[in-house]
């Protein structure tokens, strides 16, 4: 499905360029270079951090449109300041490309690249990720106006859906684009068909003297962090064998430390901070007894669809997307519901036909969303190519 068609696509990433190389901080930029192959060329237009240094993915195959450097969307200064010259840039990009896939609603320049691109009658596919007010209310707890400024922007990207073209991550943010002119739901897979682990490579034992629990994300607010340490202690009561390990860094690491103390199950939680997407994060997978995945708002999460590649037994809170991808393959519970959480991974220790019934189902779903398959959908919907 090679196209002779140049796709841009902004989206509002870090990226780094060190000795020509360029670099990205996002695992979802790799999903973002598996569509090269199927376009002649591919631009991706974010911001250009002066730091000194790599981000952890290394890209290759792609070209990057640098924009003026801002730390954070939230800041409502910096954000503005840097608008005037991203728009002047993008303009003169749309001299090079013919397609334009633009992920937002947030930032501004979301909504005025793609309005751009209807000027210069470029085809315009807009891109969803996330509930960005439900995240913003959870982020920035005390900001009220940034609140606001996420329900307008989210209004704008819905009703410039209405007009062209939207690919959504999961199944409620299609509900929430159902007025649109034509919607694509996708999962963002990271998944290759290599990564799939085969029944006889599951070698987890139930009775040995440790259980593994798994957590992989981000310590912000939306992701409700805090709560897997109730979950272990309330799990801990149960079954003395848990021990959680904590993949991801972010703003409350200080306050998991305060927690765990306070717990007193310090002795029983690893702090691994960030752990890049590849092989080292597949082997805690595959060693693991269970995944914990406790956010407050999500699209689809990568991690499910990781954990259902290592058959590896997931309980996770019903938010988002996540109930139409886990339901049948995984234990659903509600979101600050610690004993429930704890009493779910009682089950899947203590019924190992459970277990069996999820991996099975998980394993069977994500050999049909791998990233062969999804990114080749996306490129087919972003060049309008029925499939």
């Amino acid at each position: 499905m090679y196209s002779r068609a140049r796709l841009a696509v902004f989206c509002d990433f870090r990226y780094r360029v060190d000795s020509g190389v360029l670099t990205a901080e996002a695992p979802f930029s790799l999903f973002l270079q598996a569509l090269s192959k199927y376009f002649a060329r591919l631009v991706l237009v974010g911001r250009l951090d002066p730091s000194a240094g790599r981000f952890p993915y290394e890209l290759a195959g792609v070209e990057l449109e640098p924009l003026d450097y801002y730390a954070s969307g939230a800041d409502f200064l910096a954000v503005t300041r840097a608008l005037p010259a991203a728009l002047r840039r993008f303009w003169r990009l749309l001299a090079r490309v013919d397609i334009v896939w633009v992920l937002g609603p947030n930032p501004p320049h979301a909504f005025a690249f793609a309005l751009l691109a209807l000027i210069r009658r470029r085809r315009v596919v807009l891109g969803v990720r996330q509930d960005l007010p439900r995240l913003v209310r959870h982020r920035h707890p005390r900001r009220p106006a940034v609140w606001l400024a996420a329900w307008i922007l989210e209004r704008l990207f819905r009703l410039l859906g209405r007009l062209v073209p939207v690919l959504v991550v999961g199944p409620e943010l299609q509900r929430h684009y159902g007025r649109s002119a034509e919607v694509h739901t996708s999962l963002i897979s990271l998944i290759e068909e290599s990564d799939i682990a085969s029944p006889d490579e599951d070698q987890r034992d139930y009775d040995g003297p440790e259980l593994r629990l798994l957590s992989v994300g981000r310590l912000e607010p939306e992701k409700n962090p805090l709560l897997m340490l109730d979950i272990l202690r309330d799990a801990l009561k149960l079954d003395r064998r848990w021990r959680l390990e904590v993949c991801g860094d972010g703003s409350l690491m200080s306050a998991m430390a305060r927690h765990e103390e306070d717990l007193g199950i310090a002795d029983r939680v690893d702090m691994l901070g960030h752990v890049r997407h590849g092989q080292e994060l597949r082997r805690l997978y595959r060693r693991s007894h269970a995944l914990l995945h406790v956010s407050m708002t999500e699209g689809v999460p990568q991690v499910l669809l990781e954990a259902f590649a290592a058959r590896l037994p997931v309980v996770a809170t019903a938010v988002g997307g996540v109930p139409e991808v886990l339901r049948g393959r995984g234990l659903l519970v509600a979101s600050r519901d610690a004993p429930g959480a704890a009493g779910a991974l009682q089950r899947l220790v203590d019924d190992p036909a459970l277990r069996a019934r999820n991996v099975e189902s998980a394993a069977a779903y994500v050999a049909g969303h791998t990233l062969q398959g999804e990114s080749a959908r996306a490129a087919a919907f972003l060049q309008g190519v029925t499939t």
